[in-house]
Formats: structure tokens, C-alpha cells, sequence
């Protein structure tokens, strides 16, 4: 068993629940990692809770589980939290039923603010929720910049500016945020990781606490700071986007550190 950072394995059994990051961590788009199915029979055999939850918003958490699925992981949408699954939380704290939103992203984020009460716009709206779309076009761009000029809240699912596909590192939620931010001059309040909402939501559907739950990624910036704020232990996986060298230079230093899952299933 092969681990970049061993002190206090020992500690790993004390971890009775794990928020767990997809995209680069158990999969790369439509390729399982290494050891998938060795990780999620550790888990189940030493009973640890799990929950998946990811900034990308451009499936819902049933197509999260149907996606593992098919990899042969028996995942339930319960155990899926999105960003998108967030901003909805965060909508409902503020805004009232009915209230007009504009989004930029894809069918999912748009169904579960839909079917959250609120109604889809593009005039005269509370706020632009603005991540992820493969269909970006200068006009959405335009339209949620005049928006958030004329007074609109500006929410930002989504802060990673890049996320892992077998092809490499592509732009993500954050790059889109990045384009209305420099038009606009306003900076999105961050739903996603690293911001606490989803930490918090995942541990909740556990029943765990902070001392019985750890945070599992493959960004430094997310995974592992957003559950360090919180003061969980945090496991790095070097198959994704946060790499050694990165690592080396960077003043996020988690508590565990793996080359995948393969590994730490093995540690388990």
C-alpha cells in the first residue's frame, strides 16, 4: 500500500463518515479510477457513511447514482449533494416562492430551481445564478451582466475554474463566473465548495458530527480547505487536479495523502 503522507493512518478508523468528491476522485467523465469498486466495499465493510458531493451541476442527483450505477457502485440520490442541491437551500432562506431567477447553466440546475417554487426569467429577476453551461453564448453572458448591474443578487454555484475529463483539465463553473465578474464588477457569493453549505448538508443526512466525519478530493482549494474550515480531517487524492508539486507550494497541507482510491481502500 503505497501512501504519500502516512503519519496517523491509524486515525483513518476513527472516520465514521466521509463527503466524498466525484469528478476526479471516483471517476474522469466516463471512466471509472482505479479501485473503485475495492473502496466502496471498504466502506460498506467497515460502515462508514458516505456522501457524494460535488460543484458540478450539470447532472441532478439521480443522474449522479445512475452514473455509478453503471459503474456497478449502488449509490442512492439521497447520497448525492450538488452545488446546485446548495444554492436551492440558499434560495429558499432568502427568496420567496415564485420568485424570478436567472440562470446561466445546464437542464439540471434549471429543474431543481424550477421545481424548488421559483420561476425561471430572464426580466426583472431577484437574482442570476450564473455556473456551468456547455451552451454559453455572448448573449447569456450579456443579459446576466445587465442584470447584476441593475441590482440583481449574483450566486455562483460553482467556484472551480477548471475540472478533470479524460481529455485533461477543462473550463469549468468558475471560468463562466470569471467572464460576468470582470463585465459586471461584482463578485459571486459562492455556494459550492469551499464554502460550508454542503459540508453541513452532507453531515445532517449523515448524523455525524465533525469529529466523526473527514472530507475526501482532489482540490486543495475545495476539499480540502472548505473541510478544513470546519475542522474535519481531510484526505487528498492525487488523481485529479491538485498535484504533488502543487502540493509542495501550497499552504493547504490535508491530513491524509493518497496517490487514488485504490490506495486508500488499502488503508482501510
Amino acid at each position: 500500500m503505497q501512501s504519500i503522507r502516512s503519519t496517523g493512518l491509524a486515525e483513518l478508523g476513527n472516520l465514521r463518515g466521509l463527503i466524498i468528491d466525484m469528478d476526479g476522485v471516483l471517476w474522469q467523465g466516463d471512466t471509472p479510477m482505479p479501485g473503485l469498486h475495492q473502496f466502496f466495499d471498504a466502506l460498506r465493510r467497515r460502515q462508514i457513511k458516505f456522501m457524494l458531493a460535488t460543484n458540478n451541476n450539470t447532472q441532478t442527483p439521480e443522474g449522479f447514482a445512475q452514473k455509478a450505477e453503471k459503474m456497478g457502485v449502488e449509490v442512492l440520490p439521497e447520497q448525492v449533494i450538488t452545488a446546485a442541491i446548495a444554492t436551492v437551500h440558499y434560495l429558499r432562506s432568502k427568496y420567496p416562492p415564485g420568485s424570478r431567477i436567472y440562470v446561466v447553466g445546464e437542464a439540471a440546475l434549471k429543474g431543481l430551481i424550477s421545481e424548488a417554487g421559483f420561476t425561471l426569467a430572464d426580466t426583472s429577476v431577484s437574482a442570476v445564478v450564473a455556473t456551468m453551461d456547455r451552451q454559453l453564448n455572448y448573449e447569456m453572458l450579456k443579459l446576466a451582466t445587465l442584470l447584476i448591474r441593475a441590482g440583481a443578487e449574483y450566486i455562483g454555484p460553482n467556484p472551480d475554474t477548471a475540472y478533470p475529463t479524460p481529455e485533461g483539465l477543462v473550463p469549468g463553473g468558475g471560468a463562466i463566473l470569471a467572464a460576468i465578474t470582470a463585465a459586471s464588477d461584482r463578485q459571486p457569493l459562492i455556494i459550492g465548495k469551499p464554502e460550508g453549505w454542503m459540508f453541513r448538508i452532507a453531515m445532517e443526512r449523515m448524523q455525524l458530527g465533525v469529529d466523526e466525519t473527514g472530507s475526501l478530493g482532489d482540490r486543495l482549494e475545495t476539499d480540502i480547505l472548505g473541510g478544513q474550515r470546519l475542522g474535519l480531517k481531510t484526505i487528498l487524492v492525487l488523481s485529479g487536479v491538485s498535484t504533488a508539486a502543487s502540493l509542495a507550494s501550497s499552504s493547504i497541507q490535508p491530513t491524509w495523502i493518497f496517490p487514488g482510491i485504490e490506495q486508500l481502500a488499502q488503508a482501510f
